[in-house]
Parts: structure tokens; C-alpha cells; sequence
């Protein structure tokens, strides 16, 4: 989809496709949505909803087209499975946290899940919501957050440091864990055991690929045809 598209993006859509595939095929139920707060990441949950034949081949050869229902960013009216728009980073997690307070003030059964990213913590309205859910001990929503410690001008550390983003967010009273972002039976037992908790998923941009792991500029980078082929032949002996 990325290289025959010719955008980037692909770095951040593979730190986050594991936990996208775990969620939409072991872990979320018919009643319970979803929301890609990091909206960059669409490549990745079209092809989960495509593993789930909510999508199919056409579909996804149409990603980034003109008229196409799988733009860039999510854009919703098309899909219960993808409920807002997202991608202008900060503002998918407080959607989140609404909806699950409407949830729960209607009586509604399911439980909604919420990925962020890590340079999106930067964001105020991100902690915003944060006051909100430990305010009103919400328990029908969990946040992932995509830890790959890079974004658009550098490691997130470098930009504008939040470490130790766990301590900080444990300190609101949540129930904060880790886990191995691209371990995906540890992935599946930790949003089992932890439902409503904030789980921080141990990624790497670029993961799988070893010229595009931990390295910046494949937030923005689309491929050549020698470097599509050198990431076919490194996922295919894996």
C-alpha cells in the first residue's frame, strides 16, 4: 500500500501493527470499538480491518487515491469501525474518554480502546483527558500508547522530553503497565488481565525492517523500488 501509494508514514505503522492485529482478531468483542488517535497509523489498522474481511484487495489498492474511502488519516461515515476522524494529534483520546462516558452514562455494554503515540503526550489535551478519566474512574476504556520514542523532528526525548511517561501517568492514580509492543501473545494476556488500565507498548518504529528501525526520517520517507524489495525479502525470512 505505501510503496504503490509513494507516502510515507510506514515507520510508525509498523511500530504499531502488531497490537492493531492483536486487538482487532484476539481481543475486542462486537460490542467494543476503536479509536486511532495517532491517525498517521491508518495503513496499519486498514490492514487489520482487511484481516478481519471488513476490507478487501480492491480496497486497499486504492489507499491514499483520489475519492478513496481509505485516506490518509481515518475519516469516518463509511465503517462503524472507525467511529471520528483522527490524525491532528491530541484530540482522538478525549473523543475516546467522551464516548466512554456517554457509554456508560446510556448503561451501554463494550469497552473501548484507544491508541495513542508517544510524541502525541506532548500534547495538552491529551493530559486533559487524562484529568477527566482519573476524575471519573472510567473502567470501559483502555489507552495504548505507542512507545517508539521518535516522531516527526527527533526522538521524542530530544523534542520534548516526558520521561518517565509511565511515572507521570501513574501518578493521576491509573493503572499504568508495559509490555513488549511485538509480542503479541504478551500483548493479548496484558489487555486481558488489565482491562481499563494504560498499557505502554515497548515498540520500535520501523520494526522489522532494518534499515527503517529507529530511524526518524521513516516517518516521512516513502520507499524505492530496491528498498521495497530489500523489506520484502528481510519480512519474508523472519
Amino acid at each position: 500500500m505505501h510503496f504503490e501509494s509513494r507516502v510515507g508514514h510506514i515507520g510508525g505503522n509498523l511500530s504499531a501493527l502488531d497490537a492493531l492485529m492483536v486487538l482487532h482478531h484476539e481481543v475486542m468483542r462486537p460490542d467494543d470499538a476503536f479509536i486511532l488517535s495517532k491517525g498517521h497509523a491508518a495503513g496499519a489498522l486498514y490492514v487489520a480491518l482487511w484481516s478481519r474481511g471488513v476490507l478487501q484487495d480492491a480496497d486497499l489498492r486504492t489507499f491514499h487515491g483520489d475519492g478513496t474511502r481509505l485516506a490518509g488519516h481515518p475519516a469516518p461515515g463509511w465503517s462503524p469501525q472507525i467511529p471520528i476522524a483522527t490524525g491532528s494529534l491530541g484530540h482522538g483520546l478525549p473523543v475516546a474518554i467522551g464516548m466512554a462516558m456517554g457509554w456508560r452514562a446510556r448503561g451501554r455494554d463494550g469497552h473501548l480502546y484507544c491508541l495513542t503515540s508517544d510524541g502525541e503526550w506532548q500534547e495538552g489535551s491529551t493530559w486533559e483527558a487524562l484529568i477527566f478519566l482519573a476524575h471519573r474512574r472510567l473502567a470501559n476504556i483502555t489507552v495504548l500508547v505507542d512507545v517508539n520514542g521518535l516522531q516527526g523532528f527527533g526522538t521524542t526525548h530530544e523534542v520534548a522530553s516526558m520521561d518517565d511517561l509511565k511515572e507521570k501517568i501513574a501518578a493521576f492514580g491509573l493503572e499504568v503497565v508495559e509490555v513488549d509492543g511485538h509480542a503479541p501473545l504478551k500483548i493479548r494476556d496484558t489487555l486481558k488481565r488489565h482491562p481499563g488500565a494504560v498499557v505502554m507498548l515497548r515498540t520500535v518504529k520501523g520494526a522489522g525492517v532494518s534499515f527503517m528501525e529507529n530511524r526518524m526520517e521513516w516517518h516521512y520517507l516513502p520507499m524505492s523500488p530496491e528498498q521495497y524489495e530489500m523489506a520484502l525479502r528481510e519480512i519474508g525470512n523472519s
